[in-house]
C-alpha cells in the first residue's frame, strides 16, 4: 500500500503548476448526499488530513452538489477554485480521453476485478492522465455495477428495450450502449431524471442500487433490471494547482488518507447496496437478473471495434484492464 501511494504521489507531482501560497482550508465538492457512502468517506478523510497535516490543510466536504453540477465542478477543481472533489469517471471523457476505457460496457469482470485493477498499475495509468489535465486522483472510490431501469416492463433480453427511451450520463459511448441494445439515448443532467420518468419525457434511466434508491426513481420507474453493464469507478481528487503548493512530507500523509477514505467508502458502499435493494423492494420495485448477460455483452463488439479503430493507444490499456489479476 505504502509503495502505490508514493509511487502515486511521484507521478502526480510531476505536473508544474503556479508557485502560491497554499491556503489550508479545501473547500470538497460531492454530488452525493450527506449520509452517502462517498459523502461519509470524504468526511473520514477530511478529519483526517486536518489530523495527519496538523492543521496545515483542514478539508471541508459541500454534499448534494450545492457547490454547482459535476461538469462545473470538474472546471472548477482544474481551476483550483475549488481544491478537491469525489468525481465519476463517466463525464470524464472529454476532458481526460483515456477515461473513456472505463466507460466501455462490460470492461470490468465484476466489481472485485475493478478494485484490483484501479488500485494497481491500471489505476497509475490513470492517475497519471488526470494529472495532466490538472486533477490528481489519490484514490478510488467503489460506484458498484450500474444495471437499467424503467417505467414500463422487466428487461430481460437487449429486444425488450426497443423504442423505450433511457437517460444517460454525457457521453457518447453510453449513446453508443443504448442504441446497441435497441433504446434511443437521452443525455440528461442527473437532476432533471425524475420528473423526467414522471413525466414520460423518458422511461428509463441506469444507475446503481444506492442511486436508484436514494434519487427516488424506483417511485416513477419499479422495473430494475440487473444487467450490471457498467462497472465506473469514483476518484478522490485533488486541484493540482492545489497540490502542488502540499509539501513533500504532507503530500504522503494526505495519499494515505485518501487510501483509507476508499476503504472505508467500499465497506459503506456494499452494505448501502443491500440496505437499498431492500428498501426498493419492500417499497414495491421489481428487480429481475437478466440469465444471458452475454447477448447483451455481444451487442457491444461494434463499440469496442469502433472505440478501438478510433483511439488505436488505448487497446494496450484495455489489455490490461482485462488481464489484471
Amino acid at each position: 500500500m505504502r509503495e502505490m501511494i508514493l509511487s502515486t504521489v511521484a507521478a502526480v507531482t510531476l505536473v508544474a503548476a503556479p508557485s502560491a501560497t497554499l491556503a489550508g482550508d479545501w473547500k470538497g465538492w460531492s454530488i452525493h448526499p450527506e449520509d452517502y457512502p462517498n459523502t461519509v468517506a470524504m468526511q473520514a478523510f477530511a478529519e483526517k488530513v486536518a489530523e495527519v497535516t496538523d492543521g496545515r490543510v483542514t478539508p471541508t466536504v459541500y454534499a448534494g452538489g450545492v457547490l454547482g453540477s459535476q461538469p462545473d465542478a470538474i472546471e472548477q477543481v482544474r481551476a483550483g477554485a475549488l481544491e478537491w472533489a469525489n468525481f465519476n469517471m463517466g463525464p470524464m471523457g472529454e476532458i481526460v480521453p483515456a477515461t473513456n476505457v472505463l466507460s466501455l460496457p462490460f470492461v470490468f469482470r465484476d466489481v472485485d476485478h475493478m478494485h484490483v485493477a484501479m488500485d494497481g498499475e491500471v489505476g497509475d495509468q490513470f492517475s497519471a492522465a488526470l494529472s495532466e489535465s490538472g486533477l490528481v486522483a489519490l484514490s478510488w472510490f467503489d460506484s458498484g455495477s450500474r444495471s437499467f431501469y424503467n417505467s414500463k416492463q422487466p428487461i430481460a433480453e437487449p429486444a425488450d428495450m426497443n423504442g423505450m427511451k433511457f437517460r444517460v450520463m454525457n457521453n457518447d459511448l453510453y449513446v453508443q450502449m443504448v442504441s446497441q441494445l435497441g433504446g434511443n439515448a437521452t443525455p440528461m443532467a442527473y437532476g432533471e431524471v425524475y420528473q423526467s420518468l414522471q413525466t414520460g419525457v423518458i422511461d428509463g434511466a441506469e444507475n446503481n442500487y444506492p442511486s436508484f434508491e436514494s434519487s427516488g426513481h424506483f417511485e416513477v420507474a419499479k422495473y430494475y433490471s440487473i444487467t450490471n453493464h457498467l462497472i465506473i469507478p469514483e476518484c478522490l481528487c485533488v486541484s493540482t494547482i492545489v497540490w502542488d503548493q502540499v509539501s513533500e512530507d504532507d503530500k504522503v500523509a494526505i495519499a494515505a488518507a485518501a487510501q483509507e477514505a476508499a476503504e472505508i467508502q467500499r465497506d459503506l458502499w456494499a452494505k448501502r447496496e443491500l440496505a437499498s435493494r431492500e428498501k426498493v423492494e419492500a417499497a414495491g420495485a421489481t428487480i429481475n437478473e437478466v440469465k444471458d448477460p452475454l447477448a447483451f455483452q455481444a451487442a457491444m463488439e461494434p463499440i469496442y471495434a469502433k472505440f478501438i479503430a478510433q483511439n488505436p493507444a488505448l487497446e494496450s490499456l484495455i489489455a490490461d484492464i482485462q488481464s489484471a489479476k
